[in-house]
């Protein structure tokens, strides 16, 4: 028996949830669910350019549990894009955490903050 999956922590829960192609009714579309915590990895690895581990200390997770993560958003972004589906987020397994990272602002190598 697997055991269950350890929650992961997020510092941002997207305000906008649902991106479909333009000029294609919504009822002939496919959707592809991206859940919360894979927005979140892309946040912080492709918009923030954290490196793995750093992104992986932040949400409370391992580095391969991270990485895992972090190809399956892609590959769910990919087909939306590729194949004109829907993209919704939603749902997952997560923690929303108001303070993450320092008032929900993340520092980068950088010395820049975003949040």
């Amino acid at each position: 028996m697997p055991r269950r999956p350890k929650c992961r922590r997020v510092g941002h829960v997207p305000r906008v949830n649902y991106f479909k192609p333009a000029g294609v009714p919504v009822v002939d579309l496919e959707e592809v669910i991206l859940k919360i915590e894979e927005a979140e990895a892309l946040r912080l690895k492709d918009l923030l350019g954290l490196e793995q581990v750093e992104c992986a200390e932040l949400m409370g997770i391992s580095r391969t549990t991270f990485q895992r993560i972090l190809v399956d958003a892609h590959r769910k972004v990919a087909d939306a894009i590729i194949h004109g589906k829907a993209l919704m987020v939603q749902g997952g397994n997560y923690h929303y955490d108001q303070n993450f990272g320092g008032g929900g602002k993340i520092k980068t190598r950088q010395g820049r903050f975003f949040g």
